[in-house]
């Protein structure tokens, strides 16, 4: 079994990896951890720095648990939501793991919901934590 989890560094994205972790356990799973960053000129080292360091404290967990572990920052045009179900489908995950924050219905309607295209759009069960 595979899971991914869709990670951000915030503390729902930790309750997401230790979500992630016992159902590895359960399941005898591998996981993959991945962070979006948006490519274009907002984008800094030092965010890919943070990004980083971020997701090595998230495999440390996994990895002192005994539980197979990869992580990966993906720099594109494309959006949170699109990367992750396009991760799903070209890696087989059997089951996607994100973490939701709640967002008034006009936020949703102006900047979109990566829950919700996640949710609509993977291929897979998606497992939401708040």
């Amino acid at each position: 079994m595979k899971i991914l989890v869709g990670f951000n560094g915030y503390f729902v994205s930790k309750d997401a990896v230790d979500l992630a972790a016992k159902h590895a356990k359960a399941f005898n799973a591998s996981v993959d951890i991945i962070t979006m960053l948006e490519k274009g000129h907002a984008l800094h080292l030092n965010d890919m720095e943070k990004a980083d360091k971020a997701l090595d404290e998230a495999k440390e967990t996994l990895e002192n648990l005994s539980i197979p572990c990869r992580t990966r920052t993906i720099t594109n045009q494309l959006s949170a939501g699109e990367n992750l179900v396009e991760f799903a489908e070209d890696h087989n995950i059997d089951m996607l793991i994100i973490g939701i924050k709640r967002r008034s219905k006009v936020s949703k309607i102006l900047m979109g919901s990566t829950a919700q295209y996640v949710i609509l759009n993977a291929p897979c069960p998606v497992l939401t934590i708040r």
